[in-house]
């Protein structure tokens, strides 16, 4: 199911919404707390987001430029004033799409699915994991960190994604193989070793020591507490 954050001041007009898009089968969140968007939007992680341009606090392009920083979820603007500076800035902010209220709902259904359908061309993944304030952007492959942008290869992805998935959970060495290299046959055990110590080099750099620990004789796991 479609997870979709709604980012809108007028309550009412945010209830509509949501019922509205229930109602076509989505599943969606209805932001209360303007001053903190964007830790809900980790906790969420949205696959699309509704963005009013004017909230309290700061306006939507100023968050839409925020949730920029971590992920490639689509953002469709909601705007009472449909004048072209409006869509030029809510484009050239981030935004996927606009449109203008009042709206219909079937008109802003369409729209959504139609982001959808772009932007999800595979099977439904979370867009966003997080840990110890560390997030993975499942839509691009790379790891966020202090607001950096951590580059990672094809394994370093590949590892880290199983690693968010089973967090708490210790990881043997032959499951990591066959995730990386759909078998754990004909595999030299070094090449493990050093896409694992690679990675850790990587974490390390930037500022994530001990981010993955070692069961001695059984694995790896990313601890519940980083550096426990």
């Amino acid at each position: 199911m479609y997870k979709i954050l709604i980012i809108e001041d007028d309550r009412v007009i945010a209830e509509e919404i949501s019922k509205g898009l229930m109602k076509w089968g989505y599943h969606t969140e209805k932001i209360t707390d303007f001053s903190d968007i964007i830790n809900q939007f980790i906790d969420f992680s949205p696959h699309l987001v509704l963005m009013d341009i004017s909230l309290p606090f700061y306006n939507g392009y100023h968050w839409c430029q925020e949730i920029r920083k971590i992920s490639k979820a689509p953002v469709l603007f909601l705007s009472s004033s449909c004048e072209n500076i409006n869509i030029i800035m809510a484009i050239n902010m981030g935004g996927d799409d606009f449109i203008s209220k009042p709206f219909d709902m079937d008109m802003l259904a369409a729209k959504v699915q139609a982001l959808l359908r772009r932007s999800y061309t595979f099977q439904m993944n979370e867009v966003i994991q997080e840990h110890n304030g560390a997030i993975l952007n499942i839509s691009d492959g790379t790891l966020i960190y202090n607001g950096e942008k951590i580059e990672l290869t094809r394994n370093e992805f590949r590892m880290l994604q199983l690693f968010f998935s089973n967090k708490g959970k210790i990881l043997s060495r032959e499951a990591l193989m066959k995730h990386l290299w759909e078998s754990d046959c004909f595999i030299d055990d070094n090449t493990l070793t050093v896409n694992i110590a690679r990675l850790r080099k990587k974490l390390e750099e930037a500022g994530l020591p001990h981010f993955i620990s070692t069961k001695k004789g059984i694995g790896y796991i990313l601890e519940d507490n980083n550096g426990a």
